[in-house]
């Protein structure tokens, strides 16, 4: 792993667990799951206050709403180590300003200039939403449940040809709610978190699998995050000279 790269990771650690200092009475997934529980009243409320009832605004509490919602029962179900890190009270009003409270912005944009969206425009939407969900969710559980029975490198199932399909699905799924948004701020956002989150959590998980030693060769044939059009060719293993001499001619 490069300096850079670590040095940037110790920051942002820093900034969400140990801001202005003091006691970590709180637990880092009890900020993102009051973030992504509360997006559907927070929307429905948006849609209350400024009377939009638009077909586009009920489509985008029905992506990001459900999203919210299928994000608490995987928590509760597969939760995830990192995010049971105790941190402080800084650090949650910090993670909640610069990633968790933006994500906010799409729905406040979409209620506030009205945006009414064409209808094949939510369907690609949400066929959007419906993949990356099931990307990531799967991703997700399949991740949980083989490393709990066997910790080593995954290769199979979702990551048989993408080595981060969890961030994958994630991606794609966010990307819908930019998308029946309308606006380029929500994309600038998601360009925000992708590059200054999700990448470098990416590089710093492929660091760590680099200690496997089967990890070369599935780097190899498979993308980070797409699959690789073309595999790279295995290579041919040497025939031995008994064997080649047995042969009977053509």
């Amino acid at each position: 792993m490069s300096t850079a790269l670590e040095r940037w990771i110790a920051l942002r650690k820093h900034l969400s667990e140990d801001a202005l200092g003091g006691p970590r009475v709180l637990k880092l997934s009890w900020v993102i799951n009051a973030q992504k529980g509360g997006t559907l009243p927070f929307v429905l409320t948006l849609m209350w206050a400024t009377d939009t009832w638009t077909t586009t605004a009920w489509t985008y509490l029905a992506l990001h709403g459900s999203y919210g919602l299928i994000w608490l029962m995987k928590d509760l179900v597969m939760p995830d180590r990192r995010w049971q890190t105790r941190i402080t009270f800084g650090g949650a009003l910090l993670s909640f300003a610069l990633v968790l409270g933006p994500y906010w912005l799409a729905p406040i944009l979409l209620v506030v200039d009205d945006t009414q969206q064409p209808a094949w425009l939510l369907v690609t939407a949400a066929i959007s939403y419906a993949i990356g969900v099931v990307v990531m969710m799967v991703s997700d559980a399949q991740k949980h449940f083989t490393l709990a029975a066997r910790p080593g490198l995954i290769t199979t199932g979702f990551f048989a040809r993408v080595r981060h399909p969890n961030y994958l699905g994630e991606m794609v799924l966010y990307a819908s709610f930019a998308l029946v948004a309308g606006h380029w701020i929500p994309w600038l956002v998601l360009a925000w978190v992708w590059l200054a989150l999700f990448l470098p959590n990416m590089l710093g998980k492929e660091a760590s699998m680099s200690r496997y030693p089967e990890w070369p060769a599935y780097k190899a044939r498979t993308g980070m995050l797409l699959p690789r059009l073309r595999r790279p060719a295995p290579d041919a293993a040497p025939v031995a000279p008994e064997v080649a001499a047995s042969r009977p001619m053509p």
